[in-house]
């Protein structure tokens, strides 16, 4: 085959020049595009310092990759395929253009890509087929629950496959994430790209395609039917929320709700006090109902004027919280490809800002598209690289010569910057001398990492995203490692501080997290922000005990009256009932199977609403240990009603290694009521746990 070959060896020890990695320049794998009907094009790699281009040159008809076309390798060997209820092979996609795209869920540069093949996939909805390879560079991503979590995340509706033991990546040999590689209707690679900013390419080619195999007769266009996991997803009250900011003098708590597009403002114990953005993905200024945002991510307080890193637009913004607008401050809501210099705010573009932190009036941002660590002078509106030279790496130095690697959290002790720097799983510190330099506190290089506390260059960390300073100490979000680290700057030490190791949601004091993003501390208080349990979770710095933040006063992205919500809900609708009019009960039969069972420490609340019922009260109730059955009495009046009756409760498999997860079931009960029906209305139901209901389909 004429694609190089990868072999596969353990992620971390790819050697460097074999696995150059994602960036502003780009690795070609064989471009060959079609131009007619027997005429090919080979897109060429330009060595270039600032964006990458391309030159189309003609294979002539003769040549050994003219005679010789390369049939696309079937997709198999995947442990897993996820927004699809089957494996789907090459052979059933016969008619239909296909680009597969090798991805790895932590990449800036994968989720840059992510957009253009939305944009491609409408375009093309019937004629062309994207398929996500997904080849992880950590342990982590090589799980499929987390890669589902992922797909959720980004908002893919595409099929993907855990490609988790390299074999296909093997078979087509990219050489870094992103990889798309383009295959015709007939089964034949035309050719492969690597990086990011190939949409009007790929749009031209597929175009191309679709006219040339469409008059040939070898186009099909019938829809492409597909099981996607957002369908068994219920969007809980938070959705991937991936900064939380505590206000160290007044009772506020800032959220970046980043999947439902907003900010939500609450008090430290959970009153929501205001919402910012529609919840609409979008770039509008305006009051808080009217804006809109893209995933933001990290925030920094003035005062009382909120500056928010609008990740996915490419946009600072600022929200004046009393008079309730927003204003875009930075960034020209297009992504930065190169040619990274300082300039008026709302000139320069920028790309992923994902965190930020104040200093006086220079607001210092982590920039993860081009690696580096950005300042804007806020009374003077301009904007610029502070730090890091746009190559990513671990380079210690002079601010402007070092590297960095996707820096996704930031913070500040006075004297120095303190970074997450995601890529090399290391924290990093910055001087905030202009004429000084970045060095390395801990982590190693770019495929160095793991779990390990220690000191100096025996620390591994997993891709940590959020870093906060605290009393001489950072505490560091370790995302892939589902842990809370507290790390000395000085002495260069690491220790677990919360968390097990192992994804989870539970409370108390030997808490678990699932990949949480985002934390801050005040009034000894830490606030974390744990992205894939959808929570944020309080933690008592001195006990270590750790609750889940109860949010009230939220209804439909709306301050309300009354909160009603039901986290990770299944909504279920059963037939009519006959039950007796007057005093009667309600019994919700829940049967846990085993290795499964009710968590002791947690509340089983409920709630039953009857429209047409005084007698019946319409609150929500908490029993400190519930069980199942629940008995609920019930107070109708004769007639037919419908009664809403939901509950919520956290169930962890039987000992101490389990994972612990919160549940939420509302029934719609259509009820006659008379004077001769029964005296028990008995709802049964069967939990399906997470871990089978979504565990790794087979093949």
């Amino acid at each position: 085959m004429a694609f190089p070959v990868i072999e596969r060896t353990p992620v971390n020890d790819f050697p460097r020049h074999r696995l150059r990695r994602w960036g502003r320049r780009t690795t070609l794998l064989v471009m060959l595009v079609a131009v007619g009907a027997s005429a090919f094009a080979l897109y060429k790699r330009v060595t270039s310092s600032a964006v990458p281009e391309y030159q189309v040159t003609q294979v002539q008809k003769g040549e050994a990759m003219a005679r010789e076309p390369i049939h696309a390798p079937e997709l198999e060997g995947g442990v897993a395929w996820l927004n699809t209820d089957h494996p789907i092979t090459l052979a059933s996609l016969k008619g239909k253009i296909v680009l597969l795209d090798f991805w790895t869920y932590c990449c800036i540069n994968c989720m840059h890509v992510i957009s253009d093949l939305k944009k491609l996939e409408a375009k093309y909805a019937n004629q062309l087929v994207v398929i996500g390879v997904h080849s992880a560079k950590f342990p982590n991503e090589g799980e499929s629950d987390n890669i589902r979590q992922a797909i959720l995340r980004y908002g893919i509706e595409h099929p993907v496959v855990n490609d988790r033991e390299f074999q296909i990546w093997q078979r087509y040999g990219p050489r870094s994430w992103p990889t798309l590689v383009l295959i015709d209707p007939q089964g034949y690679i035309l050719g492969g790209v690597s990086g990011e900013g190939h949409y009007d390419k790929l749009d031209r080619v597929i175009n191309q395609l679709v006219l040339d195999h469409r008059a040939r007769g070898t186009l099909n266009e019938e829809p492409l039917k597909l099981t996607l996991e957002k369908s068994r997803f219920a969007s809980p009250v938070l959705s991937f929320p991936g900064k939380v900011l505590a206000d160290p003098s007044r009772d506020r708590l800032f959220i970046a709700d980043s999947g439902h597009n907003r900010i939500v403002i609450t008090s430290k114990d959970g009153k929501v006090l205001d919402v910012a953005g529609a919840g609409e993905v979008g770039a509008t200024d305006g009051s808080f109902a009217e804006a809109t945002f893209n995933h933001p991510q990290g925030m920094a307080l003035d005062s009382d004027v909120l500056y928010v890193a609008d990740t996915e637009n490419h946009l600072l913004r600022k929200l004046d919280l009393k008079a309730r607008t927003v204003t875009t401050i930075a960034g020209t809501g297009i992504q930065a490809l190169g040619r990274y210099e300082r300039g008026p705010a709302l000139h320069v573009a920028l790309s992923s800002p994902w965190d930020l932190t104040l200093e006086k009036d220079i607001l210092y941002i982590a920039m993860a598209g081009p690696h580096q660590i950005w300042a804007m002078n806020l009374r003077h509106n301009e904007i610029g690289p502070y730090a890091g030279s746009s190559r990513e790496d671990r380079i210690d130095g002079p601010l402007m010569e070092a590297a960095l690697a996707q820096p996704s959290g930031i913070t500040s002790d006075g004297t120095n910057l303190y970074v997450a720097d995601s890529e090399i799983s290391s924290i990093r510190s910055v001087s905030l001398n202009p004429k000084g330099n970045v060095y390395t506190v801990v982590g190693v290089a770019l495929f160095e990492f793991g779990d390990v506390d220690g000191q100096g260059e025996t620390v591994r960390l997993q891709h940590p995203l959020g870093v906060e300073h605290y009393n001489g100490v950072l505490y560091v979000a370790d995302t892939y490692n589902h842990k809370i680290k507290a790390i000395g700057p000085q002495l260069k030490t690491s220790v677990t501080f919360l968390g097990t190791g192992k994804p989870g949601l539970r409370d108390g004091e030997a808490p678990q997290f699932y990949e949480p993003a985002g934390l801050s501390i005040a009034d000894g208080k830490m606030y974390i922000a744990d992205t894939n349990n959808h929570v944020i979770r309080v933690a008592d710095l001195h006990s270590k005990q750790v609750a889940t933040l109860q949010l009230t006063g939220l209804t439909d992205g709306a301050v309300g009256t009354v909160a009603d919500i039901w986290p990770n809900l299944e909504e279920i609708h059963v037939q009519e009932h006959t039950v007796r009019a007057g005093q009667s009960r309600l019994t919700l039969d829940v049967e846990i199977p085993a290795p499964y069972k009710l968590n002791p420490g947690s509340p089983l609340e409920y709630r039953v609403d009857v429209p047409t019922s005084a007698q019946q009260p319409n609150k929500r109730a908490t029993i400190k240990d519930g069980k199942f059955p629940l008995q609920i009495p019930l107070a109708l009046t004769p007639g037919r009603t419908e009664i809403r009756a939901s509950v919520s409760f956290v169930y962890c498999r039987d000992g101490d290694e389990g994972v612990c997860i919160i549940k939420s079931v509302r029934w719609t009960i259509p009820v006659k009521a008379t004077n001769d029906g029964k005296d028990e209305l008995r709802i049964p139901y069967s939990l399906i746990p997470f871990q089978l209901e979504n565990q790794d389909r087979p093949l």
